[in-house]
């Protein structure tokens, strides 16, 4: 059955038949680019010590009086074990992901493109958890990077109970936020071909993600009464919050000979970092924006996480 129409911030309400035609889309965009990371990535290629694994001007610690003591060797092995980090959480969010989607497609019809391609994205997922799996263990080899206890039992909690816009803007938010950097990386020489081409598979894979996500964002966003919005909005916020918040974990610059305590205290005082998280969050915060998931009370989060000015 057909929605009514609806005005929301971003123009008419989505419909099913609107959903249904995304996921034709997106469908018949998998079957032509789709990869399989461990066959399409060059495994075997040793790693040159002296390449970073990211953009030097893209990392935490750029700009702050630390990064000024660090020769270049130190910045590059520090490249290695963010990178790592960032993957790592990436690979969490994908798990949380996942599970949802299922949830959600648990109660669709599976005869149906929206549903199938749900079913096709947690496919996609599952080998962008193993491929990340696989650079942050050839990167940092015998670290374990992870989000900290208590955020991944808050994650626990989130892939069970979450659902609706709120959901889909937080994976907007873990999938845009990486890609915005990804597209950057995919085309500079100057950093690991294994950094550049992993992130060139995602970026190709993820487009089709964010556009589901997106469809669903403005389909759900306009049917929540104002309460519900409310919590849809504070959940977001505070769900983006954590996930940017967890990418890079301090023990990456233990790993380096640093004081992780006083390294955490110059990020966060860090205008370079911030500049960068807003340059991440952008494309993101712009959209949730004009769907009507960034306002009121939320706008604070969001501005504290340095993913808006």
């Amino acid at each position: 059955m057909t929605a009514s129409l609806q005005v929301s911030p971003s123009g008419p309400t989505r419909t099913a038949s609107d959903r249904e035609r995304v996921a034709t889309r997106l469908l018949r965009s998998s079957e032509r680019h789709s990869y399989d990371p461990v066959v399409d990535l060059d495994w075997d290629t040793s790693l040159d010590p002296t390449v970073p694994a990211m953009p030097l001007h893209r990392m935490s610690l750029y700009g702050t009086r630390l990064w000024e003591t660090l020769d270049d060797e130190r910045r590059v092995q520090l490249s290695w074990h963010e990178w790592a980090s960032i993957t790592s959480v990436g690979l969490w969010f994908e798990v949380i992901l996942m599970q949802g989607l299922l949830r959600y497609v648990y109660d669709q019809n599976p005869h149906q493109a929206h549903a199938q391609y749900g079913l096709t994205e947690v496919g996609d997922e599952t080998r962008h958890a193993v491929m990340f799996a696989r650079i942050a263990e050839q990167l940092a080899p015998g670290a374990r990077y992870r989000a900290s206890p208590r955020v991944h039992t808050l994650g626990r909690l989130f892939k069970t109970l979450g659902g609706g816009p709120a959901f889909f803007s937080a994976t907007l938010v873990a999938e845009e936020t990486l890609d915005r950097l990804q597209r950057e990386m995919q085309d500079d020489q100057s950093i690991l071909p294994l950094c550049r081409e992993s992130s060139r598979i995602h970026v190709t894979e993820e487009a089709r993600h964010v556009s589901y996500a997106r469809e669903a964002v403005l389909r759900q966003t306009p049917r929540l009464g104002r309460s519900a919005l409310f919590c849809h909005q504070q959940v977001a916020a505070i769900a983006a919050t954590i996930i940017v918040d967890s990418f890079v974990e301090p023990a990456v610059y233990t790993a380096v000979g640093l004081n992780s305590a006083e390294a955490v205290a110059q990020v966060k005082a860090s205008p370079y970092h911030a500049a960068n998280r807003r340059w991440m969050g952008e494309k993101v915060t712009g959209f949730l924006r004009e769907a009507g998931m960034i306002g009121g009370p939320s706008t604070a989060l969001w501005r504290r996480a340095s993913l808006i000015a």
